[in-house]
């Protein structure tokens, strides 16, 4: 293994050795133009499976198709930085881009109007690539590209754009779209917002020519360092159960957006806007405390804010996130925007994960990283396949409940996590 690791912390040949020390305003378009793309991405969160279903999807084949979509996304983002060290970030951000517009495009134009199964799996399935390869190209160039003293400033506004954009502006701007373009022209804007993000992006990256060409031993290295990634696995147990963790953690997040309108709209009579407010209001809560959290973190120790702040107090709140909402939703809805507020403040306490997680291998952090992207985009597919799997015979509260189940398992998982031995005072 030893030998692996020697060969992999050897750079691969370049035409130009690569240009370090930008700061972090080198890079504003790339940020506005993230900011953008997301915003695009982030519309159709709120209504899209309500919308699938109006036009004669049921939402079992829904569940399903948002599933399809998560399992692409999640192999985009384990791969994404890999990619990178074989063709540059700018190109994989290209990639993204395409992949997301072009599949988009047969979606709405064909896709939909056929009624489809196939082409909706597919076209839809296809985008899920598309995101991930956009922006985590992005964070690979930052972290490559700017000056190590002003990094951790540049990785922060890549996350505030991005989270700021999918899904909390994505999901204003369809409160303000749809009463006036409806649904489906309202995808179509969504679309056009993904693109103009894209060319901004992409047309002031001057400063990325000096990146490498693609060599026969770029390959190399992504095909041994899988194998590497599979070693260390095996020898670290800490790194999977993360990997697991950091899956739990978004998966209810991406689950409630396949059935939980429905829940809103057709069992307890609220409106679809009441729902999308619904929506930011999570996302927006959860951007907050993930500052919060992750300050206070470090002071209490990773380990024990993720076990009893994200695990144990996402269960519980995403238990209340059902109960509020169907004892008081025609009497007080303030009290049912509550219970979106806390859900969202309890998911920021899996903040530490992303200190965490490359703690556990000091030698080979981008290796644990990958490992942490993996998890973040197996929850795109876990959420939306418990779904598929027990909606129909355990109904709404059974999901609720395996959710807080999964949340709760994730904070025992947490536990058995162990730190490299010179770590442990300070953080455990």
């Amino acid at each position: 293994m030893s030998e692996q690791i020697q060969h992999l912390s050897t750079p691969a040949p370049e035409l130009v050795p690569p240009l370090v020390g930008y700061r972090p305003q080198t890079f504003t378009a790339q940020y506005l133009g993230l900011l953008i793309f997301m915003i695009g991405d982030g519309v159709e969160i709120g209504y899209l499976s309500p919308f699938l279903v109006s036009a004669g999807q049921t939402e079992h084949f829904v569940a399903l198709m948002f599933t399809v979509y998560g399992l692409v996304a999640a192999i985009g983002a384990w791969f994404s930085g890999l990619l990178c060290d074989v063709f540059s970030s700018r190109t994989i951000m290209t990639a993204g881009l395409t992949l997301w517009v072009v599949p988009q495009i047969l979606f709405l134009s064909i896709a939909i109007p056929s009624h489809s199964d196939a082409l909706l799996l597919l076209t839809y399935g296809l985008r899920g690539a598309g995101y991930p390869l956009f922006a985590y190209g992005l964070l690979t160039l930052l972290v490559k590209s700017v000056e190590k003293k002003r990094l951790g400033l540049a990785v922060g506004l890549f996350w505030f754009c991005f989270t700021c954009g999918l899904p909390t502006l994505g999901s204003v701007v369809a409160e303000m779209l749809l009463p006036h373009y409806g649904q489906y022209v309202t995808l179509w804007i969504a679309l056009l917002a993904v693109a103009s993000g894209g060319v901004i992006a992409l047309s002031n990256m001057g400063h990325t020519r000096h990146q490498s060409a693609i060599t026969s031993a770029g390959w190399n290295d992504v095909r041994d360092t899988l194998g590497l990634t599979l070693v260390l696995v095996r020898k670290n147990p800490s790194l999977g159960l993360a990997c697991v963790v950091r899956a739990i953690n978004s998966s209810a997040a991406h689950g409630i957006i396949v059935f939980m309108p429905f829940y809103f709209t057709t069992t307890l009579g609220l409106t679809s806007g009441n729902w999308i407010r619904f929506l930011e209001i999570i996302f927006g809560s959860n951007i907050i405390f993930n500052l919060v959290i992750g300050f206070v973190s470090d002071f209490i120790s990773w380990r024990k804010t993720i076990i009893w702040f994200g695990g144990i107090g996402s269960a519980l709140t995403c238990v209340g996130m059902y109960w509020l909402p169907a004892l008081y939703a025609h009497t007080s809805l303030p009290l049912v925007y509550l219970s979106a507020a806390l859900f969202g403040m309890t998911l920021a306490g899996y903040v530490p994960l992303s200190a965490l997680t490359p703690s556990l291998l000091p030698e080979n952090q981008g290796i644990a990283m990958s490992l942490l992207n993996l998890g973040a985009g197996s929850s795109a597919w876990i959420g939306p396949f418990i779904v598929y799997l027990f909606k129909s015979s355990v109904g709404t509260i059974g999901i609720i409940y395996i959710y807080a189940g999964l949340f709760l398992l994730s904070a025992l998982l947490t536990a058995f996590i162990r730190l490299p031995q010179k770590l442990q005072p300070a953080t455990a």
